[in-house]
């Protein structure tokens, strides 16, 4: 009894984020040349998530780890001189030109006017590096990126411009490069949704010359897919079962502050996973340990599958699937004693109950 108990609560928590739930992230120190063939890491595509035309495409990124060096600001009052900008304030001060709108209610095209006084907020701001994602900045300074959101107002498609200037939450710790690694795993939260938000790396500067550089073998570094794809324009959100088996724990409250997001549904090691739907794969590794392996595809109009627990990943960022198409293969991967596959479906970022989504079963 008490090991079916532990194997219950193991699929359960796979899909949980209750509040305080502390989830680690791969580190950014390099990897030794002698480290497993693993899968790679996220392989970004802004179209994946439906933010950018097809025939749009940015300049070539880099993937990069986040060097924490954030820059200290005080508050202080700007009067503003003729021919000054908003961005050109934020260079002068240190400060973010978004936080700056924010903070003295500026909107679009913040047009500001000699004399004008603007009230800079100070902080600790970090300068946005080509190839950085939201995920990788925030891990770096050992917080939440749900909280580098929030402070920072940003919104969809959660694309993040070099140059641009993130103002760090209060809890950031002073000096993160002397924190140990288990302190900065302890500190940093991450969940399904961080991936959707924070995972797009930040675009490089149209004007700017970038020299393409080959992909990189190491499996922790992200490229770019070669070809671009769009999600499926329109998704009334009737998806199919992406795998056979028993249900072992359903959507929902568990007691005690854990929640389910998904269906765990058991099978055997190597059972086929097949996409529930058409559309894009917008992640596809193995950096959430809670998970293991993991995959995200977007169906357009809002819609978003995740499927964890995988053994194997059969698709890469970037990567357009249909309906029925094999995605991976079922396992034990992250906290589970036996194998399963978590699924999950997400409207507008918002997990929903996949049964009101499915076709009964008989």
């Amino acid at each position: 009894m008490r090991n079916l108990i532990l194997l219950v609560l193991a699929g359960t928590l796979s899909a949980c984020i209750p509040p305080g739930q502390d989830y680690s992230w791969p580190q950014n120190e390099a990897v030794p040349d002698t480290a497993p063939d693993r899968v790679p890491m996220l392989r970004t595509d802004e179209a994946a998530f439906g933010s950018a035309r097809i025939d749009s495409q940015p300049a070539p990124w880099q993937a990069r780890g986040v060097v924490p060096v954030a820059l200290d600001v005080e508050d202080m009052t700007y009067v503003v001189k003729p021919g000054d900008t908003l961005r050109g304030i934020a260079n002068t001060t240190g400060a973010g030109s978004q936080i700056i709108a924010k903070k003295n209610g500026l909107v679009a095209p913040y047009v500001i006017n000699p004399g004008q006084r603007l009230s800079i907020p100070g902080g600790r701001y970090h300068r946005v590096s080509s190839g950085e994602t939201g995920i990788a900045i925030a891990r770096a300074y050992g917080v939440p990126w749900r909280e580098v959101v929030d402070l920072n107002g940003l919104e969809e498609p959660y694309v993040l411009r070099v140059g641009q200037k993130l103002l760090l939450p209060a809890s950031a710790p002073a000096d993160p490069v002397n924190m140990s690694l288990e302190q900065r795993a302890a500190a940093f939260r991450l969940d399904i949704d961080d991936i959707v938000t924070g995972g797009q790396p930040a675009l490089a500067d149209p004007a700017s010359q970038v020299t393409v550089s080959p992909p990189p073998s190491d499996w922790r570094k992200a490229v770019m897919p070669e070809k671009r794809v769009a999600p499926p324009s329109a998704f009334a959100g009737r998806f199919n079962w992406p795998v056979e088996g028993k249900l072992l724990s359903g959507f929902g409250s568990k007691g005690g502050g854990v929640v389910n997001d998904g269906l765990n549904i058991a099978v055997s090691e190597g059972t086929p996973i097949r996409a529930a739907a058409d559309g894009v794969v917008a992640y596809s590794g193995d950096e959430i340990d809670v998970f293991g392996g993991l995959i995200l595809i977007n169906h357009g109009s809002g819609w978003v599958t995740a499927y964890g627990h995988a053994a194997r990943l059969n698709v890469e960022r970037g990567e357009k699937v249909r309906a029925g198409d094999v995605i991976g293969l079922a396992g034990e991967s992250g906290y589970v004693e036996e194998p399963q596959l978590h699924f999950e479906i997400r409207k507008n970022r918002k997990p929903v109950d996949p049964a009101l989504h499915l076709p009964k079963r008989t």
